[in-house]
């Protein structure tokens, strides 16, 4: 049985990432705040909540819960200093995309490219490592 040509074998193209870094989403109405949330849940960065009492939360947003009411809904964040913490979503009046995008430009075409330019280059003993996320 022969191998098969890896090279000429169909790649299936990667998820389009929207690029939220920076992004400061308007939370006037209840589907605003949930929409907003939801991408700062898929976001592989850091963002920052601004609570009604003006309290400011550099965070990493890990876990949601939606509720009936904003009331009923909270997210779970882990701040800079570790500490993991609830947050109601009628307690949040603001939130910013500001840390970087960890994820972002990482895909399988993107590993293979670079690992096809070190083989093509003749380099030996070919290890791509993953970035530091600090």
């Amino acid at each position: 049985m022969s191998q098969p040509d890896f090279d000429s074998l169909e790649v299936a193209p990667g998820a389009e990432r929207e690029n939220l870094e920076g992004w400061i989403p308007a939370l006037a109405s209840e589907e605003e705040i949930r929409a907003a949330l939801e991408k700062a849940f898929d976001y592989r960065g850091d963002v920052t909540i601004t609570r009604k009492n003006g309290e400011k939360i550099e965070c990493y947003l890990y876990d949601r819960r939606s509720g009936k009411t904003l009331a009923d809904s909270l997210v779970r964040v882990m701040t800079r200093a570790g500490d993991k913490i609830a947050i109601s979503y009628s307690d949040i009046a603001g939130l910013a995309f500001t840390g970087r995008d960890t994820a972002a430009g990482k895909s399988w075409e993107a590993w293979v490219r670079k690992y096809m330019e070190k083989k093509q280059a003749g380099e030996k003993n070919i290890a791509l490592e993953p970035e530091s996320l600090e």
